[in-house]
């Protein structure tokens, strides 16, 4: 987990053993921050902030190398300092090892017959890059692994070195991972997160093993290669024209081979079992591209490429914390507010992104179709595109998105490989559960994750049926996420009564059904949206249906067709709630998808009275879609009829807010489902409209809410609301500020990015007065 609150550093004497660039930026650091009584402060570090700040007052160091001591008290970053440990090491509190990896052993071992010299409330901490070897060094001192011992890893760095390249910004907005022990002192490790926050930076924890994996892979590898590339370069004989005429991309690439070799040369002998683990991988990787060049396979070439660029991208998105999916392990979700203004029109003509539903499902089919799928409309949120770059991870080759338009090369029923590690699928609850329908068949063990909201959600309902089926599954404590998959077992059809209606559950045993043998037939409660089925006849596999029940057989095969995405009828309800609560309003949305599933919302609209109609229908690509043309018109709370609440589950937040503005009271009942989606929306919803001071009474399976009734004018209060990191609770209150008498603010709304990309911009097109702030915790 991050760190997110910066502690003061209460240190009285801080010694930094090793006064080269990581130490020194440390030391310049903690002057910035106000630590100790700078004695230059023209030297740019900052002036003493002592009496203000309530920091420490001394910074010592000790280094091999007395011209590095005497150039850093110049500069104003220590207090003093030696070249013997043993002149400096009385009465201090916290101890940095910033000495190379190799040379840890000897300074350790010094350290422990010297320690008791130091204050008794002592902590050390290290900055190595490898800290398994360290850890070796400590238990060879010690015996074991000091209780005061915090071994941690700064992620910065230049190619500068030496204490005259000192950098007080050096690991401002940088991460730096400590690997605490499980018996570590917590006063200890608190003491050590507050020195790295105080320098700007942002503080993780992992263990041990886990930190010297990732940074192989992460940072020794690449060095590793950029060393060997220069190198092979340098001793070819037209190595002068190859360097002469070598663009920006090798100068980008290679800039890392101008680091300290004998730092660097330290790091791979240290770290060495994991570096080698990672070079095992990058060379298979290498053998397997070489032989999809000799063979000319383009697609597979294509496969890896693609991959290759998207990843890329994706990191870059997390360099820039443009994405709350980050490598979930060690990044924080960014904290975004809406401010919304009261009032505003809502008029126009726009087009909503294309459907989620139907947007996993093609990249989905498309990938185990035989032939190419062109896909139109994808919806490119958060939450598509980690199913496309899930596909990619089993080495399906996949072109775009670009302006909504992918292409998917099918590798048939049986073309999927074994991904490297878990797949992430983000937020997207819809891509779970579909994806443990679809992996339970494989020939290969899966692992499936998701950010911290998805891993709060339930998965039993669909893990208990598909071990009916003959499928292995382990989930963590209550069923919930990371879902362990099992390959090699044989799944056999069966017959499943759902005992609640669920599209995810019915598509997700559909598709397991794809690799099971004989029948799987699933009998639903009540309607829920078909798009696996129509979309699986789309691609030739027949799919059958009487009554309440639909089939299919295993052991078919899929043939690549294209699809046109419509637009998310789920995410046009957003806009006809905001029209029609909204006097003077006049909107159409353009090519929204009207599949008869999916409408309840338009049948629960209507029966309040709003002016909707649908104009230009049509079918594209089996699913049937329009133009909806809504103007306002007063509403009138209903009794929701049951049958419609299935075709309207993700719909009814934004309907709430339709109810607070009807003239009565509105009742939902059997919508207990609504409780286990992305956060309890039907609590969160209630939370919200108390917030606001609509009228309502909360029921387990439903909810009654007192419209306002005004045809002008407010309907209710401004307030704040907790969306819980539910886009569709955060949209919802967004577009209740459009009746409301005064502002409404929407915490945690980065997640509206997953479902919903450019609802800001449409939403202030159409005439709302809606702001984001980011970051801090005002009122």
């Amino acid at each position: 987990m991050a760190e997110s609150v910066i502690h003061e550093v209460d240190e009285s004497r801080i010694l930094i053993v090793g006064l080269g660039l990581i130490g020194g930026s440390l030391a310049a650091a903690l002057r910035a921050a106000g630590f100790g009584a700078a004695k230059n402060s023209a030297a740019g570090f900052g002036a003493a902030k002592n009496s203000a700040a309530g920091f420490g007052d001394t910074i010592l160091s000790c280094d091999s190398d007395p011209d590095e001591i005497a150039r850093g008290i110049e500069a104003g970053l220590i207090d003093g300092g030696d070249t013997r440990l043993e002149k400096v090491i009385d009465g201090v509190s916290l101890v940095v090892l910033a000495v190379p990896v190799l040379a840890m052993r000897g300074v350790i071992g010094e350290l422990a017959g010297l320690l008791g010299r130091a204050a008794p409330e002592v902590v050390i901490t290290d900055v190595g890059s490898t800290k398994a070897a360290i850890r070796d060094c400590a238990i060879a001192a010690f015996g074991r692994v000091p209780r005061n011992l915090v071994l941690g890893h700064p992620i910065a760095g230049s190619e500068k070195s030496g204490v005259a390249a000192a950098n007080p910004a050096l690991y401002v907005d940088h991460k730096v991972i400590l690997t605490p022990e499980p018996d570590t002192d917590p006063a200890a490790l608190a003491r050590v997160r507050a020195l790295w926050a105080a320098c700007g930076a942002e503080v993780l924890t992992m263990s041990v093993a886990r930190h010297d994996q990732v940074l192989a892979r992460t940072s020794h590898l690449p060095h590793l290669l950029a060393f060997s590339l220069v190198d092979t370069l340098a001793r070819q004989d037209e190595r002068l024209d190859i360097f002469r005429y070598a663009a920006g991309g090798f100068r980008d690439f290679t800039r890392i081979a101008g680091s300290d070799p004998v730092m660097w040369r330290d790091i791979f002998i240290a770290n060495r079992a994991a570096v080698l683990a990672s070079l095992d991988d990058f060379e298979a990787g290498v053998a397997r591209l070489r032989d999809a060049v000799e063979r000319g396979d383009g697609d597979a070439m294509l496969a890896t490429f693609d991959r290759a660029s998207h990843a890329r991208h994706y990191f870059e998105s997390l360099l820039n914390k443009t994405s709350y999916q980050a490598e979930y392990q060690m990044q924080q979700q960014a904290k975004l507010r809406y401010r919304v203004s009261p009032g505003g029109a809502v008029v126009g003509r726009i087009r909503v992104p294309g459907d989620k539903s139907i947007s996993h499902r093609s990249i989905m089919l498309g990938a185990l179709a035989e032939g190419v799928t062109e896909i139109k409309g994808f919806l490119e949120g958060e939450d598509s595109l980690a199913t496309l770059q899930a596909f990619r991870e089993m080495g399906v080759a996949i072109e775009g998105p670009h302006q909504g338009r992918v292409t998917v090369h099918g590798v048939g029923m049986h073309g999927l490989k074994a991904p490297s590690g878990p797949l992430y699928v983000g937020n997207a609850g819809t891509a779970m559960r579909l994806f443990a329908g679809l992996l339970a068949g494989q020939a290969f063990d899966t692992e499936l994750t998701g950010d911290a909201s998805l891993t709060k959600r339930p998965m039993n309902r669909v893990a208990d049926p598909l071990r009916l089926m003959g499928a292995e599954i382990d989930t963590a404590e209550g069923g919930r996420p990371p879902l362990h998959l099992h390959g090699g077992r044989a799944l056999k059809g069966i017959t499943y009564d759902m005992p609640m209606a669920s599209a995810q559950v019915k598509s997700c045993l559909l598709l397991a059904g794809l690799y099971a043998e004989g029948e799987t037939r699933v009998r639903e409660p009540a309607p829920t949206r078909d798009h696996t089925e129509r979309m699986l006849s789309g691609f030739g596999y027949a799919v059958h249906r009487e009554g309440d029940t639909c089939w299919l057989e295993g052991g078919g095969r899929l043939t690549a067709a294209p699809i046109d995405v419509p637009s998310d009828i789920s995410s046009a309800t957003f806009f006809l709630v905001a029209a029609a609560i909204t006097p003077g309003a006049d909107l159409v949305l353009e090519h929204v998808g009207i599949n008869p599933t999916r409408i309840g919302v338009i049948t629960i609209l209507k029966l309040m009275g709003a002016d909707l109609r649908l104009a230009n229908e049509r079918e594209v690509g089996g699913e049937p879609v329009a133009d909806l043309h809504i103007r306002y018109a007063p509403l009138t709370g209903i009794e929701i009829p049951v049958d419609q609440v299935p075709l309207a589950i993700d719909e009814f937040p934004a309907l709430f807010i339709a109810a607070a503005n009807a003239r009565g009271t509105t009742r939902l009942r059997g919508a207990e489902e609504l409780r286990v989606k992305e956060s309890d929306r039907l609590q969160a919803m209630a939370d919200g409209l108390a917030a606001i001071g609509v009228e309502h009474s909360l029921y387990p399976d439903g909810i009654d809410i007192v419209g306002g009734g005004n045809a002008e004018g407010p309907n209710y209060g401004g307030g704040r609301i907790d969306s819980l990191e539910d886009h569709r609770i955060a949209m919802s209150f967004a577009i209740a500020a459009l009746r409301a008498d005064s502002e409404i603010v929407i915490d945690d709304c980065a997640n509206v990015a997953t479902s919903f990309p450019g609802f800001v911009d449409l939403a202030r097109r159409v005439g709302l007065t809606l702001q984001e702030d980011s970051g801090g915790e005002g009122a």
